[in-house]
């Protein structure tokens, strides 16, 4: 720890934008708020962010511009008010398999269920409409749908006249979308679009959900765009059984963005930029002001750090040596670093680039709060004590302040929760003793209330408390498939190997289960390659190449291939595309022109 804070300081003193910080969605409320703290307080700048950048940084960027606020309007569990929920870009059943089961439960008591992804996911076995289109086509097929909407007079003109701007402009720009244009592009058939369009638009309370299928494209925030125009242009946000949800993926994703784990963010999404913002900030930790400009992003410290501005990073529970795109170039850049600390709970592949490693606590080893998809807050407690030397991520991270100097000396983390709140208005009216027997959705609107599931109901925290129509054009993906790249790649999570897999497949049951780093194609492909299901092939892209177990799925489109990014020693991200989104800055990873081959032909061809 000395040796931690001393070379730090060393850094800051030298250059304080020489240091930059990736925090954990995986960590509690109360370490997210503190690491940012350390980062902005510490160092004087806003250069920290976490893995919410690579997963809906769109959706959030979206959400924020049009409807004032990135967290979910409706809770999942809202689906038992809905007559047609919408699932585009998501595969519940092995990626959010709780909230499957709500989704299945509705469908079985008569609820419309619409699927909407380039593969045939397992929740197609539940849809009244499955729309299975061409990848990176989603604002062609859904500005088709809501061209339809416009067309038959299906959108709600009471909701729009008095919830919302921008229509017109939304109007004139549809007009161009026809589904007999835009079948073309997106692969699904004019009449489905018309269907599809009818159901959503008649029912009387619609959901959409959407996952990181939606969110990591360079069209992403676009994408994002056109879910939310289709909710506020048939007035489904704000009542009961309708709303926007973007799925979340980890325990708090969701919480470690509200505490301001973001460059561009303060806790509760004030902007960095706001001089009044900062002082209410300062105001409570001291040490006077910090940067008013946005700091730089996951992959844009990567870059600086790859170029040697960056020379020292502290980066706890994160992956970035897995989970990054074209993820070669990010381990480069680690490698490049005078300073790497990292702290967790297993010597991920991160770990392996460190210089200093910090022993940290499981969610279940620890004290404190998390926010999940749901936006419900409730509270962890150690159910057993952190192994060895391992410690409570929040009581290191104090630490290492500490130790460059700062006069932080929080006994306990309620004090942080406590500080929090002076700050949070997410927070009013959730106090550390309510969680203590009980979980709170917020917002809380007094002493005694659970929680709002439903947001928005009487306006929405804009200009005027109205919500805004983004008009969204179709964009291609960065790279389209040629002769030398013809397939398309996409990437995913499996059911029983989480994330870069750096817990699940320290499981013994899970990594029995799926032992072998894999990859789906459909039994034609597969028979037109020439390979037979289980032999080994070669993944090529403009990044690099992996070597994969190859495996005949039909719910994969013919000339696709599905690579979950869990497994190092064919790792996913190696094939990825680091372009990105200009809006949410998240890369390009549902999407890449890619070469397939059998190991043999390779071999022969070498």
């Amino acid at each position: 720890m000395q040796l931690a804070g001393s070379r730090l300081k060393a850094l800051r003193d030298e250059d304080p934008r020489a240091v930059a910080g990736f925090g954990s969605a995986k960590c509690t409320n109360e370490e997210a708020y503190l690491f940012q703290k350390f980062i902005r307080q510490g160092f004087k700048h806003n250069n920290v962010d976490h893995c919410t950048r690579l997963c809906h940084a769109s959706s959030v960027t979206a959400l924020i511009e049009n409807v004032g606020s990135g967290a979910v309007t409706a809770t999942f569990n809202e689906i038992v008010n809905a007559d047609v929920a919408i699932i585009i870009g998501a595969n519940p059943i092995e990626n959010h398999p709780v909230a499957a089961t709500y989704f299945k439960q509705f469908t079985k008591r008569g609820g419309k269920l619409i699927v909407m992804d380039p593969r045939g996911v397992g929740m197609r076995r539940y849809a009244t409409e499955m729309l299975q289109f061409r990848p990176g086509a989603d604002v062609s097929m859904l500005n088709a749908i809501m061209h339809v909407i416009v067309e038959e007079e299906l959108y709600d003109a009471d909701y729009i006249a008095q919830r919302t701007e921008n229509w017109e402009a939304e109007k004139a720009h549809l007009k161009d979308f026809s589904p007999e244009k835009m079948t073309e592009i997106c692969g699904v058939s004019p009449e489905q679009l018309r269907r599809t369009a009818r159901l959503f638009a008649k029912a009387n309370a619609g959901l959409i959900f959407w996952g990181m299928g939606v969110s990591q494209h360079i069209h992403g925030t676009d994408n994002s765009r056109c879910l939310i125009s289709l909710a506020l242009m048939t007035g489904n946000v704000g009542k009961p059984g309708a709303g926007l949800h973007p799925l979340r993926g980890q325990n708090n994703v969701q919480g470690a963005s509200d505490a301001g784990l973001v460059p561009m963010f303060l806790p509760d999404y004030q902007s960095v930029t706001s001089d009044d913002v900062r002082r209410s900030f300062t105001d409570i930790w001291g040490g006077g002001d910090f940067s008013n400009e946005q700091g730089l992003t996951v992959t844009e410290i990567v870059d600086q750090a790859y170029a040697g501005n960056i020379k020292g990073m502290y980066i706890q529970g994160e992956n970035p040596a897995m989970s990054d795109p074209d993820v070669e170039h990010a381990r480069d850049a680690f490698a490049k670093l005078d300073l790497m600390i990292v702290q967790d709970i297993f010597l991920t592949e991160t770990a392996n680039y460190a210089d200093i490693i910090l022993p940290a606590s499981a969610l279940y080893e620890k004290n404190g709060t998390v926010s999940n998809t749901n936006r419900q807050v409730q509270r962890v407690r150690p159910a057993v004590s952190p192994p060895g030397e391992a410690r409570e991520d929040w009581k290191i991270t104090v630490e290492l302040a500490q130790g460059i100097g700062l006069p932080w000396d929080y006994k306990d983390v309620r004090e942080v929760f406590d500080e929090m709140k002076l700050n949070m208005k997410s927070l009013d009216n959730i106090t550390w003793e309510r969680l203590e027997t009980e979980t709170i959705t917020y917002p809380s609107l007094h002493a005694t209330d659970p929680g709002q599931a439903i947001v928005f109901g009487d306006g929405f925290p804009r200009d005027d408390g109205r919500a805004r129509f983004t008009p969204a054009s179709v964009i291609a993906p960065d790279e389209a498939p040629d002769a030398d790249y013809p397939m398309i790649m996409t990437t995913g999570r499996q059911l029983e190997h989480w994330h870069t897999g750096s817990m699940t497949r320290r499981s013994l049951v899970l990594d029995a289960v799926e032992p072998e780093a894999n990859c789906s194609l459909h039994p034609k492909t597969l028979r037109a390659l020439g390979i037979e299901a289980g032999e080994m092939v070669r993944l090529s892209t403009r990044r690099g190449s992996i070597i994969i177990m190859a495996r005949a799925d039909r719910a994969i489109a013919e000339d696709m291939v599905f690579v979950p990014f869990a497994y190092v020693e064919a790792a996913a991200n190696i094939l990825t595309n680091p372009a990105l989104d200009p809006y949410g800055k998240i890369p390009e990873f549902k999407f890449a022109a890619v070469n397939v081959e059998a190991v043999a032909a390779h071999i022969a061809a070498q």
